[in-house]
């Protein structure tokens, strides 16, 4: 019964709730018997906005190689173009290249908030996925310690039944 008031208490503990005892048990109960875990990006994907969706979106190819290879690809593309291709009085954009560090800049000033509004959710999918390891991990906790205290009472029983069993013996 100690173990029992133990598993009780961490469990108050832990949910922070006055309870009586009888809802304790029942809380116990649907802790051990009942599925607690959730797969986090399906509560996350039903929740997610347009504008999340489009964030993740941009943030998703912003971050990858190929962008990065277009990206460099399109800069010396430019960069050529305004040097030695177009003539003089001809370029679109003349050494040291103002229009290209102007687009430069905008793209920076509007990429870097979207990346960070799409890696706020994921350290959001993040906290919630640990929240619910950490309820798998106290059902888990209390099941280990519920067939701990089973196996203890089996124990028990058994060497009771020895004890029985050889003084059977000894007065056959």
């Amino acid at each position: 019964m100690g173990k029992n008031k133990t598993k009780k208490e961490i469990v108050k503990m832990l949910l922070n709730a006055n309870i009586d005892e009888k809802d304790e048990e029942e809380l116990l109960d649907l802790l051990i018997d009942q599925p607690i875990s959730i797969d986090v990006d399906k509560e996350e994907d039903a929740k997610r906005t347009t504008g999340d969706k489009i964030a993740d979106k941009i943030s998703e190819v912003a971050g990858s190689w190929i962008f990065i290879i277009i990206f460099t690809l399109f800069l010396v593309f430019w960069i050529v173009l305004n040097v030695h291709i177009l003539k003089d009085g001809q370029e679109i954009d003349p050494y040291p290249f103002i229009l290209l560090n102007l687009v430069l800049s905008c793209i920076a000033a509007l990429q870097a908030p979207i990346i960070m509004m799409s890696q706020n959710r994921q350290a959001q999918k993040d906290s919630l996925r640990d929240q619910n390891d950490y309820r798998i991990d106290l059902k888990s906790e209390l099941i280990l310690e519920e067939l701990h205290d089973k196996i203890e009472e089996v124990l028990k029983n058994q060497e009771k039944i020895k004890k029985v069993l050889s003084e059977y013996e000894k007065n056959k």
